[in-house]
């Protein structure tokens, strides 16, 4: 059975990994294909982590009707590319705006604007509504930079979804440190994001 995601020419096969899409696109290429491979990732990697399953959300406001009674910040992940083709994944809390223009002068990133759905799947695995800061690990050539609004990064612990928009982790600001060494990826703090 295939469910079909996002729009038409991108499927899901019964184990969540993508049957069909538009361009080339090779499994082996990522880490982590599917939610429950998140998992094994981290508990190999003895990350800690509380799940909450819920329905499909898109948007903060969605995802507010079921976050869970933990201390945390509830995040919002936006994929951006500038016109030099840089690809971002920026990481802010839900109840915030960015400001598009602000945040590219921040980020000395020229015309930034939001990332298309092709390149969110080729270079992190995810789909709109599911782009999640633990979707780097899937960037094994390192092609997208991390960026955290700087005044949350002050939290312990981060509400983020773990490669679909079904559920929801409690993690540590600890537990992302690791996670973000093991990918690689260094954490870049902005501040003008409203």
């Amino acid at each position: 059975m295939q469910t079909e995601i996002t729009k038409p020419g991108l499927l899901l096969d019964e184990g969540g990994r993508l049957a069909q899409v538009g361009f080339d696109y090779n499994p082996k290429d990522y880490m982590v294909a599917t939610e429950a491979e998140l998992y094994r990732f981290l508990d190999e990697q003895k990350i800690v982590y509380q799940r909450i399953e819920h329905p499909p959300v898109y948007t903060c406001e969605q995802a507010d009707q079921y976050r869970p009674n933990f201390p945390g910040v509830s995040t919002k992940n936006l994929f951006l590319r500038d016109k030099k083709r840089r690809f971002y994944l920026v990481m802010t809390a839900c109840e915030k705006k960015l400001n598009l223009k602000m945040l590219g002068q921040a980020l000395d990133a020229p015309k930034l604007h939001f990332g298309s759905e092709e390149s969110l799947l080729e270079l992190l695995h995810l789909t709109p509504g599911s782009v999640t800061v633990l979707g780097l690990v899937n960037d094994l050539h390192h092609q997208v930079e991390l960026w955290i609004d700087e005044e949350i990064w002050k939290e312990d612990y981060f509400l983020c979804h773990p490669l679909v928009n079904t559920a929801t982790l409690l993690l540590s600001k600890a537990d992302l440190i690791c996670l973000f060494g093991l990918t690689g990826h260094t954490v870049h703090l902005v501040s003008a994001v409203e």
